[in-house]
Parts: structure tokens; sequence; C-alpha cells
């Protein structure tokens, strides 16, 4: 038997974010944002001594990790051309520059399950408890996953 348990942090948390995507064929290459949603999924065979498998009230670091990555963030790819025209905007207060490797929801998926995977490291559960998906959402018709493999 496995259990599973999830967490979301909602649109109305307001991790609001903006960025664009560079290389799209679409107006997506333009600079926009979305209140991003997260949805983290995660397993264990054996639940801890409270009978959960995560504490949902010791989430509270995963979420201030989100915040300090999401939350009124411009997010860039380092390979965006137009990246030291960010680094500039940043550097006069325009915006609050985050480098990434890439951005969209499928690879904001995966900082979030990297992040996750660090919180269960840092909580000590990591050899009992797995992340097994991390859902990201733009609005209701956009979202995307990255899951156990």
């Amino acid at each position: 038997m496995k259990y599973v348990s999830s967490k979301t942090y909602g649109h109305e948390i307001g991790l609001s974010c903006a960025f664009r995507q560079w290389k799209a064929e679409s107006h997506c290459n333009k600079l926009h944002g979305y209140a991003l949603a997260f949805r983290f999924e995660f397993q264990s065979a054996d639940l801890n001594g409270q009978d959960w498998v995560v504490d949902f009230g010791g989430l509270k670091s995963l979420k201030q990790q989100l915040e300090a990555l999401f939350d009124h963030k411009t997010l860039v790819a380092r390979d965006d051309p137009q990246l030291p025209l960010f680094r500039e905007m940043h550097g006069v207060g325009v915006l609050d520059l985050v480098e990434v490797s890439a951005v969209g929801c499928e690879k904001f998926a995966e900082l979030a399950w990297s992040m996750a995977e660090r919180w269960l490291q840092d909580q000590g559960i990591s050899a009992r408890v797995k992340v097994r998906a991390v859902e990201v959402r733009e609005h209701g018709a956009n979202s995307a996953q990255v899951v156990e493999a």
C-alpha cells in the first residue's frame, strides 16, 4: 500500500511572476505573467508518528522558497538574447530578476520538484517520503506536470 498526500498553493496566494518564452513563434515570446498555482504530491509506504505522509504545517518553508523564486519576480532564461536588458532593468529597480535555465510551466514544475526534494531532505524524511508529482498552473486552462518516472 502507498499513501499519497497533496498540498496546493492556489492562484489566490499571489505567486505572480512575469516571463517570456523568447523562442516561441507566438505571442508567448512577449513578456507576460500569471499568478501561478502549484500542487505537490508526496507518497510513502509508511506514515509518520502522527499518521501523516508529511506535516502540512511544516511545509511553510517550501512555500517561502516558492515565494522567493516566483512572487513578483521576472524570470528570464539564461540564453535569452535580451538578458542584458533585463539585467539593466533589474539594476535600476524596474524589476526583480531571477535567471533560470528555461521558462514555462514544465520548467517551473521541474524547479518546484527540486525544491520539494530538498525540503524532504532538510526535514530528514527523504528516505521515507518521495515527491510523486508537481503540477504548475498558469490559469484554469494551462498546466504542466512533472511526475515520478
